[in-house]
């Protein structure tokens, strides 16, 4: 992690980088519930998320990130949802760090 240094949107607390891994990170039952109920995952457990491609989504899910929020190793899916994600550039994400 590591402070923003020449962003034009001074709400980013957190550049957080993006790492890889080689099995894809579980997701938890409650991640899952709030997916579902925000439409982005079926009954039957497949992600849909709108305007990101079956490969990319792929490679999503092999990645994860220390959220600085929560304080802990989390898979990327659920950064990319969560309501302090700003964007993701070069393999780092822009994270606004508001408590949750």
């Amino acid at each position: 992690m590591s402070e923003p240094n020449s962003i034009s949107d001074t709400n980013i607390k957190f550049i957080v980088p993006i790492k890889l891994s080689d099995k894809s990170m579980r997701l938890s039952d409650e991640v899952k519930n709030e997916l579902k109920s925000i439409g982005m995952m079926d009954e039957k457990g497949k992600l849909k998320l709108k305007g990101v491609s079956p490969k990319m989504l792929k490679r999503m899910k092999m990645e994860s990130v220390d959220c600085p929020v929560l304080q802990r190793e989390i898979s990327f899916i659920p950064c990319y949802v969560c309501k302090n994600f700003h964007s993701r550039i070069t393999g780092q994400v822009y994270c606004r760090g508001e408590p949750l």
